[in-house]
């Protein structure tokens, strides 16, 4: 799933940040309640921004990504962090004076002495010395000086290829030209700086791109991490005074990424025609040059086939041995496009149907491009993706043209649906435990923090500190899942318009429907929207029997304890499960449960044990050597 709480912490982080602009000191509902949220930077002309977007977009897939290929082949690593050392040293002029302006005596030391040591024993800054001594960067810009003198940016701007900005730091970078170094020298030595930007670019352009493709929305992304990255200063942030350790822990799903940053770009991307919705349907595969057992993998509740876990578990899985494939979750806005039969999802047995149809193209195609290559199948379920393996392990009801799985392996699976979007609502509920004249400037700080924590998310470990305190980790959570929730809907209702919306579904406008959208609970998308789609077309989910099959994984027990091919990895603090579902699991399955005490919900599949216990899961698919 966005950005999305450390985006996740990085999915959840630039997502989350959304809510901060999304609504422009509108107003969130839930019953009573309600919350002004922070004022963003408003994107006055959202529809040209829009359409600059797609310009970068086509820029950076049809230019960049291309050529950054060939760069990097010929260009080693070492080179390219060279490039890199010596671009930023020359940001030395303008970090010093804007510290300096800032009144931040520290920082501008601190930048004085990283320019001196990393000119002079750096070889003119192409290593970076300063860093290895232990001395910290402070970077600073006259748009961040401008803003401690109090100046709010009023209109946000999408820039020809240089991406986000605002009319202050627009501003305050044409100022900061005349600190830079390259300012005063002929070409084509003139020409170095866009060099240096390209050649950073080379090494962040494919994750982006991915980033792009797995969102529904990432111009929203962008628009609102960037609000909250500029607007965030360095006042002193409060201790926590509590914490909430499942949230927290949950928050943790960011850690579990991909090792090797060449993995993703390594497998082969293709589609098929999905029976569902005789459309193409993408997907994404790693073969093993040898026989092997293929993984499907399910993704979790709106996460893409290139999401950061889904890939992180392909790498996980394909490293061991086995051959990988990867499609999104059907409440993913690729797979509601291109591999559903309806037009929105929330009715497990059709959207279990529509995603077994599609596997089971996949596998024909496979089977025809690397005969003889497949030894075994199975599938693999992580969170929603998780309770869907399940359900088709209990339903059994495949016809026999469908692929056949000889192991089914569930990770932190929710075991009733309506528990689940329950304990889902409450998370975001949490905002209201704080007094109303309060909840506008708590939850500022809590993008505050989540700002502080970006840039340190790639050296964080499952034992270092997070700054949240209860509240604001569990709204984190809430707030992540909600946003996803909020992509459903819109793509949904701009398919087939229910008239449940009031607002114009207009695709170059969206904050006011976005707004309005975010009143909406689960339990709210269930009864305003799943329900009566179904009902038009003859399917009455309101009778007990007809829900009760599609939302509790119970009413299987006994197909699952006969099933010796089943298993199934769960955290006893899940936040998704009641204590009864995690012993429910335990007692079900039995020696095939593996439950854990903690780690939330997919907070730990980082560590090391977790991890082994997956690939235990499945190592007995492995043919003998």
């Amino acid at each position: 799933m966005v950005v999305r709480s450390l985006l996740i912490l990085t999915c959840s982080f630039g997502a989350l940040s959304t809510v901060t602009a999304e609504t422009s000191n509108k107003v969130i509902r839930a019953g009573t309640n309600e919350v002004v949220l922070p004022e963003p930077i408003p994107d006055r002309i959202e529809p040209v921004n829009r359409a600059l977007w797609k310009l970068n977009q086509f820029v950076l897939r049809s230019v960049i990504q291309p050529t950054s290929k060939g760069y990097r082949a010929v260009v080693p690593d070492d080179a390219r962090r060279g490039i890199r050392n010596v671009g930023r040293n020359l940001f030395y002029p303008r970090n010093a004076v804007n510290n300096l302006l800032q009144q931040n005596w520290t920082g501008a030391r601190d930048e004085t002495y990283r320019f001196l040591l990393n000119t002079t024993a750096g070889v003119g800054g192409l290593f970076d010395v300063a860093s290895d001594y232990g001395i910290p960067t402070a970077e600073a810009d006259l748009g961040q000086s401008f803003r401690n003198w109090g100046w709010r940016p009023q209109i946000y701007l999408m820039l020809p290829i240089t991406g986000p900005n605002n009319e202050r730091d627009v501003t305050g970078g044409l100022v900061d030209r005349f600190l830079h170094p390259l300012t005063y020298v002929n070409a084509p030595y003139s020409y170095a700086s866009l060099g240096i930007i390209y050649n950073n670019l080379t090494d962040t352009v494919d994750g982006y791109v991915r980033a792009t493709k797995s969102d529904y929305d990432p111009y929203n992304v962008l628009r609102y991490a960037f609000s909250i990255s500029r607007e965030h200063g360095r006042e002193p942030l409060p201790e926590p005074q509590s914490h909430d350790i499942p949230s927290l822990e949950t928050l943790q799903s960011v850690l579990f990424r991909v090792r090797d940053v060449e993995f993703p770009e390594s497998g082969d991307t293709r589609a098929i025609i999905s029976p569902a919705s005789q459309r193409e349907l993408p997907f994404t595969y790693w073969i093993q040059k040898q026989e092997a057992p293929l993984v499907f993998i399910a993704p979790g509740f709106g996460a893409h086939r290139l999401s950061g876990g889904t890939l992180a578990l392909a790498e996980l899985l394909f490293k061991r041995g086995f051959s990988v494939v990867a499609v999104s979750n059907p409440f993913n806005h690729e797979f509601m496009q291109f591999g559903a039969s309806t037009d929105l999802p929330g009715y497990t047995p059709v959207d279990t149907a529509d995603f077994l149809s599609g596997l089971t193209q996949i596998d024909h195609y496979i089977d025809k491009e690397h005969p003889n290559r497949i030894t075994s199948r199975a599938l693999v379920g992580v969170s929603m993706g998780g309770f869907h393996t399940l359900y088709l392990a209990g339903a059994q009801a495949t016809n026999e043209s469908a692929v056949k799985f000889d192991r089914y392996l569930a990770i932190d699976p929710p075991v009733r649906l309506n528990h689940a979007i329950t304990r889902l609502d409450e998370q975001f509920a949490a905002v209201f435990n704080w007094p109303s004249e309060e909840r506008t400037a708590r939850i500022e700080t809590t993008f505050h923090k989540v700002a502080e924590l970006v840039p340190r998310v790639a050296t964080l470990t499952p034992n270092s500190p997070i700054p949240l305190d209860a509240n604001e980790s569990r709204f984190l959570v809430g707030l992540a899942f909600k946003l996803s929730l909020r992509d459903v809907i819109f793509l949904s209702q701009s398919r087939t318009n229910m008239g449940v919306l009031r607002e114009d579904l207009n695709p170059w406008r969206r904050d006011p429907v976005y707004h309005e959208i975010l009143q909406f609970s689960f339990q709210d998308y269930l009864d305003k929207f799943v329900i009566p789609y179904y009902q038009a077309r003859g399917t009455d989910l309101t009778r007990e029997n007809v829900f009760a099959q599609a939302v509790d994984l119970r009413l299987h027990e006994n197909v699952f304890r006969n099933n010796r091919n089943i298993r199934v990895i769960a955290n006893a603090n899940d936040i998704l499960l009641h204590e009864s579902d995690a012993q429910w699991l335990k007692s079900t399955f039995r020696n095939r449960a593996m439950l854990f005490e903690r780690g939330g919900h997919l907070g730990n599949l980082s560590d090391s044990l977790v991890q082994q216990q997956i690939i235990h899961a499945l190592s007995d698919l492995i043919p003998p050597l």
